[in-house]
C-alpha cells in the first residue's frame, strides 16, 4: 500500500516537473516567434520599392547616422555652389545667395554683406563676369558635434578676354535642424569662414 502511494507521489512529481519543462518550452518558443516576427517586420520596412519608368526597383532604408558624411558633403557642396556660382545678372545672384543662406547661419550672411559692401557683386555684373566653382573635396569630422568640415574648391572667373582660376579653402561646423524644401539635408552651417582664396598660376 505504502509502496503504491510512493509510486503515485513519484509519478506526480515527474508529471509536475514535465509540466514545468513544457510550460517553459512553450514560453521560450512563443518569445522566439514574437522576436522573429518583429525582426521580419523591421526587415520588410527596410525594403523600399521605387517606381521608375514603369519598373519597380528595390532599395534599402538605412539609419541617418550611416549617411551623415555623405549628406554633409552634399550639403557643403550645394551651399558653395549657390554662394559662389555667379552670373552677371542681379536676379540670378540674389536667387543663388538666398538659397545659400537657407543652408547657413549669420556667418554666411556676414560674408555676403562684406562682399556686397566691397562692390564685389556689382563688379561681377558691370564686368560681365561669370564665376563658377568646382568642389574638389570636403573633409568631415563626425566624431565631434557640431560636425566640423573643411572644403577645398576651385573657382573660375570667366571674362570675355581671360579666365582666372582661384584656390578656395573654407571651413565651418554643421548642426542638425529640421529638414525642409529649402534645406533637404537638415543641416545648418555655422562659423563659416574662408581660409584661402588666391589666384592660381595661369597655364600657358
Amino acid at each position: 500500500m505504502f509502496q503504491q502511494l510512493k509510486n503515485i507521489d513519484t509519478a506526480f512529481k515527474h508529471i509536475k516537473l514535465f509540466s514545468y519543462f513544457l510550460i517553459a518550452a512553450c514560453v521560450a518558443i512563443s518569445c522566439f516567434a514574437v522576436y522573429k516576427s518583429y525582426e521580419s517586420s523591421a526587415n520588410d520596412k527596410a525594403h523600399i520599392y521605387i517606381l521608375a519608368n514603369g519598373k519597380a526597383l528595390e532599395a534599402f532604408a538605412a539609419d541617418r547616422k550611416d549617411n551623415i558624411p555623405v549628406e554633409i558633403r552634399d550639403h557643403v557642396k550645394m551651399f558653395h555652389h549657390y554662394f559662389f556660382s555667379l552670373d552677371p545678372d542681379d536676379k540670378q545672384i540674389q536667387a543663388g545667395i538666398t538659397q545659400a543662406l537657407y543652408l547657413a547661419d549669420g556667418s554666411a550672411k556676414k560674408a555676403y554683406d562684406d562682399l556686397k559692401e566691397a562692390s564685389y557683386f556689382n563688379n561681377i555684373v558691370s564686368g560681365n563676369i561669370s564665376q563658377q566653382i568646382r568642389v574638389d573635396s570636403v573633409q568631415v569630422d563626425i566624431n565631434q558635434y557640431p560636425f566640423y568640415f573643411k572644403c577645398f574648391a576651385t573657382e573660375k572667373l570667366i571674362r570675355s578676354t581671360s579666365t582666372i582660376s582661384r584656390s578656395l579653402v573654407t571651413q565651418g561646423y554643421l548642426r542638425n535642424v529640421n529638414r525642409s524644401d529649402n534645406n533637404p539635408h537638415g543641416f545648418l552651417i555655422e562659423k563659416w569662414e574662408t581660409l584661402e582664396n588666391k589666384d592660381l598660376p595661369q597655364k600657358k
